[in-house]
């Protein structure tokens, strides 16, 4: 038992990445890294939103008029510009993480760099109408 606990492991190569800043270091990675680093960015965004979002809904306590006050900053043109990157940073994480899933099961492993500019195009189209329908005000 002693034999098999203490095999060398081989020397970590040079280009391993370790830790969190591994995971967004961009060298020598094909489409499917930068995917993945994609999917974590949006995810991290998706999450600092999250926060953003429940102390935006904590001015409902304050009552009608503070609410009134932040619809009336809302619905100005930066603001909806933020509304339109929530979208995209929504459809981008969504869509990516199927195909991150799709891999994982190993269902479509040959395939994700056509998979992944197949689902970011779809990405793009829907932010686009998103973001008509957003400025539009419809």
């Amino acid at each position: 038992m002693a034999g098999t606990l203490d095999r060398e492991r081989p020397l970590a190569a040079p280009e391993q990445r370790r830790g969190v800043g591994g995971w967004f270091d961009p060298r020598g990675r094909r489409m499917g890294g930068f995917a993945f680093i994609l999917n974590r960015l949006t995810g991290i965004g998706l999450v600092l939103y999250l926060y953003l979002h429940l102390v935006v809904l904590s001015m409902l306590a304050r009552g009608p008029d503070a609410w009134d006050q932040f619809v009336d900053i809302a619905l100005s043109p930066p603001f909806l510009a933020l509304d339109v990157l929530l979208l995209v940073g929504m459809l981008i994480h969504g869509l990516n993480g199927i195909r991150v899933g799709l891999i994982g099961l190993g269902l479509v492993a040959s395939r994700q760099r056509a998979m992944f500019i197949a689902l970011m195009t779809i990405a793009a189209l829907v932010a686009l109408v998103g973001a008509l329908r957003i400025f539009g005000g419809e």
